[in-house]
């Protein structure tokens, strides 16, 4: 039998939102935050206690964090200007932990730790973030793994799409991108929600998880495709491979014995 937790989930939105109704649906009591008042009465209405509650802010976190676990899904928002303090505000979230029931913490990561080394990457490879948000991610993985009184789960996902993330938009019209056999690495919605569940319910913590699908066509080639099924004009990419990276996960397979459900061909 499945074991049933009290999940806490800091960030309603495009992964946290769906992953929280998943939770709810097989049976675990789910907290969940949301920064906007006006979203507060959906989350309710799926079944999710409702939390309004801000890293940016120090405001009382109330019982949310009186949880077996905690799922942290908030990346750091540098285009607005406020990602450089993100590890500064993921230390002051260990220590809102500290004294509390949360002993397991699952974090959203991503694969943009890792830069451009023309070479295939697994979980067993140290990451070189080449990008203001990938140092950030990074500092903030080492911070929450550092913590003795809790234990850390990382899963880094890969270029995320679904619902609202339609790959064929991304480069819709443009010409003479470059690197255009660069591999892509790409996961959909579907499964990552699968995989963060599947984590739970094997009691799979403490592990770094690549969360990418495994097939990596070129990037021209799957654009290309993407922007023609769905109706845009079709991008025009330089036929070249500059700098590329491989993104493959060890773990998911071993430790989830994982099928992915979603392929892009």
């Amino acid at each position: 039998m499945t074991k049933r937790y009290t999940v806490s989930i800091l960030g309603c939105g495009w992964f946290g939102y769906p992953l929280a109704k998943q939770l709810v649906d097989a049976g675990h009591q789910v907290k969940g935050s949301t920064t906007t008042t006006g979203k507060l009465a959906d989350i309710r209405s799926a079944g999710i206690e409702a939390h309004l509650f801000s890293l940016d802010q120090d405001g009382d976190a109330g019982d949310f964090f009186q949880s077996e676990i905690l799922i942290l899904g908030i990346p750091p928002k540098l285009r607005t200007g406020s990602g450089d303090d993100y590890a500064g505000k993921i230390r002051r979230l260990t220590e809102l932990l500290r004294g509390t029931p949360v002993k397991q913490v699952i974090f959203i990561s991503s694969t943009s730790v890792f830069s451009e080394t023309n070479s295939v990457l697994t979980e067993k490879d140290v990451p070189s973030p080449e990008t203001s948000s990938g140092r950030a991610i990074l500092a903030a993985e080492s911070c929450l793994q550092d913590c003795s009184f809790f234990q850390t789960t990382v899963i880094r996902f890969s270029g995320l799409i679904g619902p609202g993330r339609d790959p064929g938009r991304f480069f819709a019209g443009k010409t003479d991108i470059p690197n255009g056999q660069a591999p892509v690495n790409l996961i959909h919605l579907d499964d990552c929600l699968r995989i963060t569940t599947a984590i739970l319910e094997r009691r799979a913590f403490g592990h770094i998880f690549h969360a990418v699908t495994p097939q990596h066509p070129q990037k021209q080639v799957f654009y290309s495709k993407a922007s023609q099924a769905s109706g845009y004009k079709v991008p025009d990419f330089v036929d070249e491979l500059i700098s590329w990276k491989i993104i493959e996960s060890v773990n998911v397979p071993k430790l989830l014995n994982y099928e992915f459900s979603r392929s892009f061909f």
